[in-house]
């Protein structure tokens, strides 16, 4: 299975937990590794380049930290631009059906805050379905996500733990059967 992350942190030197799980990820070689803010500063993004590596791969992961409760930017102009019409969905858009797809998200809050009666007043699932959504467009297989809540008060020991489980989770062929 080749599997295809998508990285979308627009400043991984400085983050903790991103740039962790980014080095256990580069640690496998059956995984590649697409950093958008490092691939486009510009944020001119070759859309034929995008279509191809993700037709290239069995399981698509987007991995980014949880900004005003979506993606940070160029992960949302990816999507608009990268996913066409008659390629990702419409009568002939069939390039990622069967495909899977994973979120990994890193939220600076705790996991309480995101429930009800919590900070946040929604559950990360709830969330996350517009990505849900999307993957149903799309035609891919939306497989559990990967969440790190708490980042801000996260020890290295934690952080370290998280980066190998996450690499174990996006690996995993039987635990979505």
């Amino acid at each position: 299975m080749k599997v295809l992350v998508i990285v979308a942190h627009p400043n991984i030197e400085e983050s903790v937990v991103n740039r962790t799980w980014l080095e256990e990820l580069k640690k496998h070689p059956n995984i590649t590794i697409n950093e958008l803010y490092k691939e486009y500063p510009d944020e001119r993004i070759d859309i034929e380049r995008e279509q191809k590596l993700c037709e290239e791969h069995d399981r698509i992961v987007w991995q980014f930290p949880f900004y005003w409760y979506s993606s940070p930017p160029l992960l949302k102009k990816w999507l608009d631009e990268v996913l066409t019409h008659d390629w990702a969905y419409g009568s002939k858009g069939d390039k990622l059906h069967g495909k899977d797809l994973i979120l990994a998200v890193s939220t600076g809050s705790a996991k309480e805050r995101y429930q009800a009666g919590g900070r946040n007043q929604y559950s990360m699932s709830e969330l996350l379905k517009p990505f849900q959504a999307t993957s149903n467009l799309i035609g891919t297989k939306f497989l559990p996500a990967f969440i790190f809540n708490g980042t801000y008060t996260a020890i290295d020991e934690e952080i370290k733990e998280s980066a190998q489980v996450y690499v174990n989770h996006i690996l995993s062929r039987d635990i979505f059967e």
